[in-house]
């Protein structure tokens, strides 16, 4: 066998987890791969029976299922219904923010997670995110305002950090043939939060007024006290002496005065200013304002500065090690997670606005379920590929089929009118669900990828932040297309259809108005009858149908550049094995500490 390369002099400073004080012992008993892919601590055949049905394994499992309902749900639950709220403890124009904080938020905090808890150990940020979710939600459900709930969202976002890291928390535990299988386990845990999130919300609404929209938030506060309630009680990944025996600087404060404080700043500051600027546009602000520009050019002058102090600064503990992105198959995995991940996000805001206005007919709950079609088609081709990923091998290839596919069946999606619901249901459905399958793929590879698993915390966060980078750009563009069109479609066709019909035109702006609010807010239109009011809600409905289109013929485009990209994907079948990169509970230490007692007693005999 080979040994693990010396990293301990080179200027990335990855985490050194080694269980073997000794060269000798090292030489007998460390793990590696002939492809490079290194770093593990642990044969999957030495771990103890029963280790993968212990309470720590089963308990951590259940934590992370718990954590990724909670860190989805407090997006998913709350985005369809902010009207509602606003308009429960509003108005206040600033309403927005509460999903725009928590996107920033979220993407920034992933990649310093990742990285310290490589350092530090990841059980006390594990337990320390729940403890804020817990905190975040209860500020949430009390909120009397709008600032206060967009406060309690802060905090949502930033223990979100720690609830979707999921990938590296539970990939570095598993062989590394089963780690797509239990990414796809895990994903089914989001049938509750972003598959069936819409209709929950809906449901407490309808169904529950006295408690309203606040039930959501009452609903994470439960769902985090047990996530907490398991990483303390069951999570035990190594910890910082045990991931820093063999190293010569064994101190914390050795780690904390040479971290990369400065790059973290950075990093921090503008990636959120940044990404601020493009959730801005065409929301809170035109994109042409000043503050959407002056945003995204700042932001992105700063990342710039970023890069540039991680290459040539003297920095000993780098946030992001820049040698990821040498790695160019763990860079194709990244950008493709991206693409399919802002797939998710662009049709989670465009189908529910399209399906209200064209298939809602008013009522509340159908809204709900029909915009759950999107959540639960990405995760169950999520689920799917988490199964299928390994038997069916050639990953490279499952994501250009599942990319191909997913483009042609949300393009074709473009027929969508008022005439054609179930034909468009099932190929936003289909889309979707090959959509996932690359998704799933994606994210596991993200782990399966790292040359060094001693790393998979940085490399995870850092994806999930360059993931998270991707889909604001692409949700800006979804969105400024749908903004566009509509503003287009909608004073072009309606107006002539409302004249013509009998209303006077001097009543056209108030007949505007009060379409997409709907119901009685027509009986302040004057001149309005029954027969005006059916032919002006078929031309709008036919407008928007029109908008729509467009948005759905844009994916094609963007699924085009993906397909293209997947060319160099990576087949990871070479790299199915057995080797395990962390156990719970001290498992791998012990199993070394037996290792090295029976290889001393062969070298006396």
């Amino acid at each position: 066998m080979t040994t693990t390369e010396d990293h301990a002099s080179t200027k990335a400073g990855p985490i050194h987890n080694e269980h073997i004080a000794s060269s000798e012992k090292r030489n007998s008993l460390e793990h590696t791969l002939t492809n490079d892919i290194h770093g593990f601590e642990v044969d999957y055949a030495a771990l103890p029976k029963g280790y993968y049905t212990s309470r720590f394994f089963v308990g951590t499992f259940f934590a992370t299922g718990l954590a990724i309902i909670c860190g989805t749900g407090a997006f998913g639950f709350a985005a369809p219904i902010l009207g509602v709220i606003n308009a429960d403890i509003g108005p206040d124009d600033r309403y927005v923010w509460i999903s725009l904080v928590y996107n920033a938020v979220l993407a920034v905090f992933l990649s310093p997670v990742g990285r310290l808890s490589d350092i530090f150990g990841r059980r006390y940020f594990f337990v320390g995110g729940a403890i804020v979710a817990i905190i975040g939600s209860i500020v949430c459900a009390t909120a009397q305002d709008i600032t206060t709930l967009i406060g309690g969202n802060v905090l949502l976002a930033a223990a979100t950090a720690t609830q979707l890291s999921f990938h590296f928390v539970i990939g570095e535990l598993v062989p590394m043939k089963h780690r797509y299988v239990a990414i796809g386990i895990i994903y089914a845990f989001t049938y509750s939060s972003s598959g069936m999130g819409p209709a929950i919300s809906a449901s407490f609404i309808a169904h529950y007024p006295s408690v309203g929209w606040r039930g959501v938030y009452w609903l994470l506060l439960a769902l985090n006290s047990a996530a907490f309630i398991c990483w303390t009680a069951f999570y035990f990944p190594p910890t910082f002496d045990e991931k820093h025996r063999n190293d010569e600087n064994r101190s914390k404060m050795y780690w904390l005065k040479h971290f990369d404080w400065i790059g973290t700043f950075l990093f921090a500051s503008g990636f959120i200013v940044f990404l601020m600027g493009l959730s801005w546009g065409g929301t809170v602000y035109p994109w042409r304002s000043a503050a959407v520009i002056a945003a995204i050019i700042v932001g992105f002058a700063v990342m710039t500065a970023f890069v540039l102090w991680e290459i040539y600064a003297p920095i000993k503990e780098p946030l992001i090690p820049m040698h990821l992105f040498k790695n160019g198959r763990w860079v194709s995995a990244v950008v493709l997670l991206g693409l399919g991940a802002g797939v998710y996000y662009a049709f989670s805001i465009v189908w529910p606005a399209q399906a209200a206005v064209l298939y809602g007919n008013g009522d509340t709950m159908r809204v709900g379920y029909m915009s759950t079609i999107v959540g639960l088609g990405i995760i169950t081709g999520q689920v799917i590929a988490g199964f299928l990923a390994v038997p069916i091998g050639k990953t490279r290839f499952q994501c250009m089929v599942a990319f191909l596919l997913g483009g042609i069946f949300l393009g074709a999606a473009a027929i969508a009118n008022v005439d054609n619901f179930g034909a468009t249901l099932s190929l936003i459905l289909l889309g979707c669900i090959f959509i996932g399958w690359n998704e799933s793929i994606c994210l596991a590879n993200a782990t399966i990828l790292v040359e060094d698993q001693r790393e998979i915390g940085v490399a995870g966060g850092t994806a999930g932040s360059v993931r998270a980078a991707i889909c604001a750009v692409l949700v800006a563009i979804y969105t400024t297309i749908m903004t566009n069109r509509l503003g287009e479609t909608i004073p072009s066709q309606v107006p002539p259809k409302v004249v013509a019909a009998g209303l006077p035109e001097s009543s056209v702006p108030a007949f505007l108005q009060a379409l997409p609010l709907g119901g009685n807010a027509f009986a302040n239109v004057p001149g309005i009858t029954d027969r005006i009011l059916a032919l002006g809600m078929r031309a709008y409905q036919d407008a928007n149908a029109d908008a729509f289109r467009t948005v759905y013929l844009a994916t094609i485009a963007f699924s085009a550049v993906a397909v293209i990209l997947t060319w160099w994907a990576p087949n990871t079948d070479d790299l199915m094995n057995d080797k395990v990169a962390a156990t719970l509970n001290h498992e791998g230490q012990k199993v070394d500490e037996k290792m090295v007692e029976k290889h001393s007693m062969a070298t006396n005999v």
